[in-house]
């Protein structure tokens, strides 16, 4: 289904959270919606729309008659040193000083001399806290939230109020992390989380203070998502029995599930060159990565990459380069040129001359592209959600290494649900790296995971065919939206 069937002109404003992990899938979300006849307003803020255009080039967000680009301060002081701001300043800074900024770009926008329609509903990330608010304040405007991590995760966050009202949270001891409190399995959660453990929850419930701000976080991000359309980035088939749970705990708020939205937005983009050129990498792919799997045997090499926001120390670095060395197998590695806390990465020497011969470092690549080049076999991730999906749609197992927010609990699902990954202590030590990467790629674990992992890619083709599960959630979200501007027009 489309817009154009109406013959309506449905405008929505699309609002990520200014992180890479929220931007793509929003973006790719909005590509699909632009497809369908939606016109679009895409809405970075000021710092990450120059790291883009840096990026990219001067000319990447222009978009197109029907997709246009604006932009927000994020109320912190301009850096030009770092690609993602410290996310604690930036969420309180996005609380406090983004509502006006907001509600001025909504009326420009919405000017009767503006060149695009007026506004429909605003689109917001989960995360953009005044989004709701300001919502309301513009004439009553409808919002749609889009979740872009886990659905596991957003259960977690709503299951915070039992924890804490039962004494499991906050935590009794400062020793937490480690006299074995983590391990403890909460009991009479949602049935879908049975048998889960407290290390697996998202980071931020680990803290022995019951007003810590991010309990109140977490708990407000649950509330503002009642009463109120919810998008996640997944599909019924993966995720049925979280999706249950959170509408049974989201009363009256319809839930759609519309993934995996890089494969939706790659089948339009495929025949649409417009669309295809649109893009909001903070990160210059290289495009040498591809071209060296492409010197490689099917199914040799691992992939490393632990995404755009996790920082690891310089011993880490060393314990996994000698880990990856020592397995002996090609690689192509990650890393990010901020990826080392407190300064520059340093890789000893010897390691590159022992490696030379089969492996690719590089600092970023186009990931897509790389789980779906035929050389690679494992990926070694840290268990973003984004990079979860990607490899479910690739047909690629996992060996996971979460470090924060979200990462444990999609750990969890991905290990111990799914049965696609197997999970990594969270001390780097250079022989255990070697071990589960040998298993990984040629052990017993190793075939078990890839033959789930490829039950599931077959299922999330199916989920966005013509007769899917995704895209029937996806016509069920353009006929309530085109009855919004129904309704609309009925009032003017």
């Amino acid at each position: 289904m489309t817009v154009n069937e109406k013959e309506v002109k449905v405008h929505a404003v699309c609002v990520p959270f200014p992180a890479q992990g929220h931007i793509t899938p929003m973006l790719q979300l909005a590509k699909f919606l632009n497809s369908k006849g939606f016109y679009i307003t895409f809405v970075n803020t000021e710092h990450n729309h120059h790291c883009m255009l840096r990026s990219n080039g001067p000319n990447s967000l222009n978009g197109t008659s029907n997709f246009k680009f604006e932009t927000f301060p994020d109320g912190l002081p301009p850096s030009d040193t770092h690609v993602f701001r410290d996310v604690f300043p930036l969420l309180r800074s996005l609380r406090v000083n983004c509502p006006n900024p907001f509600m001025e770009l909504l009326h420009r926008i919405n000017d009767p001399s503006a060149a695009s329609p007026s506004i429909t509903l605003i689109l917001s990330d989960v995360h953009m806290p005044f989004a709701r608010d300001v919502a309301r304040q513009f004439g009553d405007c409808p919002i749609v939230l889009f979740y872009p991590p886990s659905a596991c995760s957003f259960l977690a966050y709503a299951q915070l109020d039992t924890l804490l009202d039962r004494g499991v949270l906050p935590f009794k001891d400062v020793d937490f992390m480690t006299d074995g409190s983590l391990n403890t399995k909460p009991e009479e959660l949602a049935a879908s989380m049975s048998g889960i453990q407290l290390k697996d929850f998202p980071s931020f419930i680990r803290s022995t203070d019951k007003d810590h701000p991010l309990f109140t976080y977490m708990r407000n991000l649950v509330e503002r998502s009642k009463g109120v359309p919810l998008i996640f980035n997944t599909f019924k088939a993966l995720d049925h029995n979280l999706i249950d749970d959170i509408s049974k705990l989201l009363i009256s708020s319809p839930v759609y599930t519309v993934g995996p939205l890089h494969c939706l937005a790659n089948n339009l983009t495929s025949h649409s060159v417009e669309l295809g050129s649109i893009g909001c990498n903070l990160w210059k792919d290289d495009t040498q990565s591809l071209q060296w799997l492409d010197s490689k045997k099917p199914n040799s090499v691992i992939y490393v990459s632990f995404g755009t926001t996790l920082f690891i120390t310089n011993e880490q670095l060393i314990e996994f380069s000698w880990g990856l060395a020592n397995s002996k197998y090609n690689f192509l590695w990650v890393i990010r040129p901020d990826i080392v806390i407190g300064g520059s990465s340093v890789i000893p020497p010897e390691f590159l001359d022992e490696v030379k011969d089969r492996a690719m470092i590089t600092s970023w690549c186009a990931q897509e592209k790389v789980l779906k080049h035929p050389s690679i076999k494992v990926y070694l991730s840290h268990s973003g959600w984004n990079s979860t999906l990607e490899s479910i749609s690739s047909g690629v197992p996992l060996i996971c290494w979460p470090s924060y927010a979200d990462q444990p609990i999609n750990c969890w699902y991905a290990c111990k649900k799914l049965g696609i990954g197997l999970e990594m202590k969270g001390v780097v030590e250079r022989g255990e790296v070697e071990e589960i990467i040998r298993d990984a790629m040629d052990g017993e674990n190793g075939e078990e995971i890839k033959k789930n992992v490829m039950e599931w890619k077959k299922l999330s083709e199916e989920a966005i065919s013509f007769s899917g599960s995704s895209n029937l959630d996806c016509d069920k979200f353009i006929k309530y939206v085109i009855s919004l501007n129904d309704k609309k027009n009925v009032l003017n």
